[in-house]
């Protein structure tokens, strides 16, 4: 979908250090014992804001069950939103607890939240925090084993708790590691694709566990998230608060959150790099402020390299490597744009920048040794799979899905369409529906589609999960408690019956 032209995003997600501060603060006073821990707390702080991330680090020997963070701010900064934990403030006093899914901490191991604060004058650091009503307190437990030591501002990432699926191709359904056939039905969660580059925030809405689990409560398994290329690399057009590590960061803290309630994440190239003028062009502008006909060898390939490398060895995860190709728009005939599809470069003549084709991209992800299955949308911005399995990349690790997008407004919206353009591709490969929807704020187009894409054992995700007016364009929600518009009263009807 061609979205977020004009919406205005919220902040919220986990954000680089500009600053860090570890405390493991002394004796107790007599009437509270000391536990035997460790906070950390970092800051990115862009003048006016800023995101504190905190991590509560366990050095006892027994796990830490009901954990409670308190600290006292000294100036007047203010909650905003908060990530991974429930946040209060009560004055200057701010209290963090757990958010169900993280509230034990086994021995030596740790939990991270964050939150988002506006302020003016000087942002001073917490001088002092408390856990449980008492300072962190006490040492590790003696070890005969020597230790390497670690430094403090560059934590090592250790993958989360996850109970979703990792995934595989198996013939013509995705499976999971037991070779379980695996139905995706799910939502997509924009605004990580425009918010940033327009330089209201990393996201649009909340980003949190109580957001996630009211994806959850209509059946979903998994959830697409858009993302952009200048964002993700860190580009100068972007406000740096919300560009490069922060970003980065930001993406892979709610895939974490995503995976810790057993959901899949497929993350989706939304907007990319290049000037393009040519026909249908949705902005002039060379920056990621839009969606182009293909993606950009200048940065894409660095792209997926980048963000394979970050999520290599999670196969819970799916790499959409673009959103909506429209190279029949810009190049002439089927099969050059077919061509132009998978090869990009001199295959692409008309488009007044370098293309990456889909075998590049292909190239990119496995020559870092990630397996994670792979996506690729067609023509027509992804309602075209005619070409797809002639001129389908080759695959080392043979996990490629075909990409179909299809709306009540597009060529393909008719089941006679569906049973000569798109069973074909379903018999051959596996075939997820990125996104679906119509634009009537009603459910009868999606509904019967459902019913088809469940007849060919097909994935599907309905765009989209943000608080917009459908009369506008396909909105699921009213409100991120997972209150359904009368078109996403339909898509939460059919995940429900289907189990």
């Amino acid at each position: 979908m061609r979205s977020g032209s004009a919406l205005i995003g919220a902040a919220g997600v986990f954000a680089v250090a500009a600053a860090t501060t570890a405390f493991s603060l002394g004796t107790p006073s007599p009437a509270a014992a000391a536990t035997a821990c460790e906070v950390g707390y970092t800051v990115n702080d862009w003048g006016s804001g800023f995101t504190a991330n905190l991590t509560l680090k366990n050095l006892g020997t027994a796990p830490l069950s009901g954990w409670q963070i308190s600290y006292t701010y000294a100036g007047n900064q203010q909650l905003q939103q908060g990530w991974n934990a429930t946040w209060a403030q009560s004055g200057h006093t701010v209290t963090v607890t757990p958010a169900g899914w993280n509230g034990t901490i086994a021995p030596n191991a740790s939990v991270s939240a964050g939150a988002n604060f506006a302020y003016s004058g000087t942002n001073t650091a917490p001088a002092s925090f408390s856990v449980n009503g008492a300072p962190c307190g006490g040492t590790p437990p003696p070890t005969t084993t020597p230790t390497t030591p670690t430094t403090p501002t560059t934590p090592t990432t250790t993958p989360p708790p996850t109970g979703a699926p990792a995934l595989h191709v198996s013939g013509n359904r995705l499976a999971d590691s037991a070779g379980n056939a695996v139905t995706l039905r799910g939502v997509n969660r924009s605004g990580g694709e425009f918010a940033c580059v327009q330089g209201t925030g990393l996201f649009d809405g909340p980003m949190d566990a109580a957001s996630v689990a009211a994806i959850k409560s209509w059946h979903a398994n998994v959830v697409r998230v858009p993302f952009n290329e200048d964002c993700w690399l860190g580009l100068p057009d972007v406000k740096p608060e919300y560009a490069g590590a922060t970003y980065r960061a930001a993406l892979k803290s709610y895939v974490d959150l995503l995976h810790q309630n057993g959901l899949v994440a497929i993350l989706d190239l939304h907007w990319t790099h290049g000037v393009y003028t040519g026909n249908s062009s949705a902005c002039s502008d060379v920056d990621a402020t839009c969606q182009k006909p293909m993606t950009d060898a200048e940065h894409s390939v660095d792209l997926w390299t980048s963000v394979a490398g970050t999520f290599k060895g999670d196969d819970a995860t799916i790499f959409d490597l673009f959103n909506e190709p429209y190279l029949d728009r810009a190049v002439s005939g089927s099969a050059q744009a077919w061509t132009c599809w998978r090869d990009g470069g001199s295959a692409c003549p008309g488009i007044g920048y370098p293309v990456a084709g889909m075998q590049a991209l292909v190239n990119a992800v496995r020559a870092t040794g990630a397996t994670n299955v792979i996506m690729l949308g067609g023509l027509a911005y992804s309602n075209d799979l005619t070409g797809w399995l002639q001129y389908k990349p080759t695959d080392p690790a043979g996990n490629l899905v075909a990409s179909w997008h299809s709306y009540n407004f597009n060529s393909c919206s008719s089941s006679s369409c569906w049973d000569s353009q798109l069973a074909p591709v379903a018999a051959a490969v596996p075939l997820v529906a990125g996104e679906i929807g119509e634009n009537d704020c009603a459910s009868g187009y999606v509904t019967g589609l459902m019913d088809w894409l469940d007849r060919h054992q097909a994935s599907y995700l309905g765009w989209t999960w943000n608080t917009w007016n459908c009369s506008t364009g396909p909105s699921l929600i009213s409100g991120y408690d997972g209150t359904p518009t009368a078109f996403g009263a339909g898509i939460r009807a059919h995940f429900l019956a289907a189990g």
